[in-house]
């Protein structure tokens, strides 16, 4: 009985002791630079769409042709370490939708290197992606066979 009362005052002050020690998250400043981080990813989205508008493509063209634009960017600043260093400092404003997609799929595959094109980069492309890009695609195609059988 008196062993189990010290034990449950040790753990007491061994939480005390941590809630003290616990660096504070910095939420505002978090918070702050994920807006801005991500606020610039949208803009330079934005800025490509106006290019490719710009350069006469119909808004559909230039859509896909600034989303394709923006997913090489995120891809390439992945695998020069940029991308990785971008989020760490933006958080979640480094997420942004597409430029997280295309960070998420090359990440993976650069660990994987080392193994070859093939069996490490060419398999392990689509190790986070591929259930995604499955479960979009049959969904899609679902969608496709229910509105041509009840339209």
């Amino acid at each position: 009985m008196a062993n189990t009362l010290i034990q449950e005052i040790q753990k007491q002050e061994y939480t005390e002791m941590v809630k003290q020690l616990r660096p504070r998250p910095r939420i505002w400043r978090n918070v702050f630079w994920a807006f801005i981080v991500g606020g610039f990813i949208c803009l330079v989205g934005q800025f490509l769409l106006r290019f490719f508008l710009g350069l006469g493509l119909n808004i559909n063209e230039a859509g896909s042709a600034a989303s394709a634009t923006l997913v090489f960017i995120a891809a390439l600043l992945t695998g020069l370490g940029v991308y990785d260093e971008i989020s760490r400092f933006g958080g979640a404003g480094g997420i942004v939708p597409i430029t997280g997609f295309a960070n998420s799929m090359v990440s993976p595959a650069l660990e994987y290197r080392a193994e070859g094109l093939v069996f490490g980069v060419g398999a392990r492309l689509f190790t986070i992606a591929g259930p995604v890009l499955v479960w979009g695609i049959f969904t899609a195609w679902a969608a496709a066979l229910l509105y041509y059988f009840f339209r």
